[in-house]
């Protein structure tokens, strides 16, 4: 393998693991979310809808575990949990901003494209028939 296969491979190896933690359901979301102001776990399940208690547990952790952000306990009764965007974080708000820009821009776009498609495979496809068991 040539060095600049290694250079490629390694970028998208590099890429692919970005985006497995970027890329999933919430992931995003939170980060917008923590953009402005750190958050309490009960403010960010509030403004979450849809989330469970243990996705969003997942979650943190998993961006907390990549340096995205850092969790705080507070020694009060009972103790209180923030979360707050790293500079690492923060950093991933320019591309995240730019990608929702990106996707309210051409959501009609997208949606008619696929309407297109839709349309003209659906012509194609045979008609359903009921299978028979075989003896």
């Amino acid at each position: 393998m040539s060095p600049s296969h290694k250079h490629v491979r390694g970028e998208c190896l590099a890429v692919r693991e970005v985006l497995n933690r970027v890329g999933d359901k919430w992931s995003v979301l939170i980060v917008a979310l923590l953009g402005d102001q750190p958050k309490r776990f009960s403010e960010l399940r509030r403004m979450i809808e849809g989330i469970s208690q243990r996705m969003l547990t997942l979650t943190l952790k998993g961006l907390e575990r990549d340096g995205l952000l850092t969790r705080t306990v507070y020694p009060t009764i009972p103790p209180r949990v923030e979360y707050q965007l790293t500079n690492l974080g923060r950093s991933l708000l320019i591309p995240i901003t730019g990608l929702a820009n990106w996707a309210g821009e051409n959501r009609q776009k997208i949606q008619d494209a696929r309407e297109k498609y839709d349309a003209r495979h659906s012509k194609n496809l045979p008609l359903a028939t009921p299978m028979t068991a075989a003896h």
